[in-house]
């Protein structure tokens, strides 16, 4: 008999513990599945997402390719509103300079680079619109902005790059000294630019000469 009364009063307990806690109790699990569904749900976008923005960088290549340069520009541009975070904006936006300034349009050019330097989810694509950026600005002679932007760059990245724009710098600027010495230090690490590389290194008068 007091077996049966324990088991009424904890039959008695179970439920008076289910009217005061069972509402949490049930939210909280349907919180934690609205959770996990919705994480799911969230992976499912960014990967339909991203295969999306894949799917319109290849186009773009495609038309860039056959020449479709205006075509290329716009699908970047459409990369670039509606996939901004992304990587493929970023490589579009590269793209997109690359055919801006074959076309004469370095403006426009300038624009594509600063913002895949300043938007780039990755920092290696930050780095290379900034080498491309310095690269246009020597160009156009506007010599302090590009030596801001490289200052910027890491130098433990694109080594031998960043070595090669300092010495183009220092030779714009009519330090010779200075850019032989950069030009070397690119060499030393055997850049795929090595023979243009040379080339310039070459092209400086002696130690000591004059331009």
């Amino acid at each position: 008999m007091a077996e049966h009364l324990n088991e009424e009063e904890q039959v008695e307990a179970l439920k008076r513990w289910w009217s005061e806690n069972g509402r949490s109790v049930v939210g909280g699990v349907v919180l934690g599945l609205a959770l996990v569904g919705g994480w799911r749900g969230w992976q499912y976008y960014q990967q339909d997402r991203a295969e999306t923005a894949g799917v319109r960088y290849g186009e773009l290549l495609v038309a860039a390719e056959a020449g479709q340069a205006d075509r290329a520009v716009q699908l970047a541009e459409g990369l670039r509103i509606e996939f901004d975070d992304t990587a493929y904006a970023s490589l579009a936006a590269l793209q997109a300079a690359k055919l801006k300034f074959e076309a004469g349009d370095r403006g426009a050019a300038q624009q594509q680079l600063a913002w895949v330097r300043a938007n780039a989810p990755d920092p290696g694509l930050r780095q290379i619109a900034a080498l491309r950026l310095t690269r246009i600005l020597i160009d156009e002679a506007e010599l302090d902005a590009a030596q801001r932007i490289l200052d910027a760059v890491p130098r433990d990245a694109f080594a031998p790059e960043v070595a090669e724009l300092r010495g183009d710098l220092a030779r714009a600027r009519g330090d010779l000294d200075a850019a032989r010495a950069a030009y070397e230090e690119a060499l030393a690490g055997k850049p795929a630019s090595g023979v243009l590389l040379r080339m310039k290194l070459e092209d400086l008068p002696a130690p000591g000469g004059k331009s």
